[in-house]
């Protein structure tokens, strides 16, 4: 195992502290919608290199990673100047794909929204979902060994709707 796959934090990953942009406030005074995913993307970003994925892995790969689902739930307003943390937790993968939860976290510590997202493997040259190569599955399979250990979240897997006017599928 590499030093990478050493260095697994206890818990969740987490990001390098990220500043809420002017441009990013909508009509309301608050973080447009969209930016809470910016915010969110960026934050997994910053600990891909733990699992051995980022822009190096595409270019020298020819492989990377496609987001098939995303869910967002807003929790408190970010507003400009705000500084927050992204956490992500990976909570399971197979050979060809990963699911994982994600917080944001302002720094006064209290909870601005959470995420859930299943990514996608691609080889890029169809692109078509692949297999990860065998380092990349043992870096993951590193980081669900120590996320295994995390209680899971209670927002995993929320349904969505209007309780008694949704109907079920």
């Amino acid at each position: 195992m590499d030093d990478i796959a050493q260095s697994i934090p206890e818990g969740p990953a987490l990001s390098d502290w990220m500043t809420v942009k002017p441009e990013w406030i909508d009509f309301n005074g608050h973080l447009n919608m969209a930016y809470y995913n910016v915010l969110f993307d960026e934050g997994i970003d910053d600990i891909y290199h733990l699992m051995g994925f980022g822009a190096n892995y595409a270019k020298t790969r020819g492989m990377t990673t496609f987001v098939a689902d995303f869910r967002v739930r807003y929790l408190r307003e970010l507003h400009e100047g705000d500084r927050v943390q992204c956490s992500v937790q990976l909570l399971a993968h197979d050979e060809k794909r990963f699911h994982s939860y994600q917080e944001l976290r302002h720094e006064d510590g209290w909870l601005a929204a959470t995420a859930e997202s299943l990514v996608l493997h691609i080889d890029m040259s169809g692109p078509k979902v692949a297999p990860m190569p065998p380092d990349i599955a043992e870096r993951i399979a590193a980081l669900q060994a120590a996320h295994d250990k995390l209680p899971r979240p209670e927002a995993v897997g929320l349904p969505m709707g209007i309780p008694g006017k949704t109907k079920p599928l």
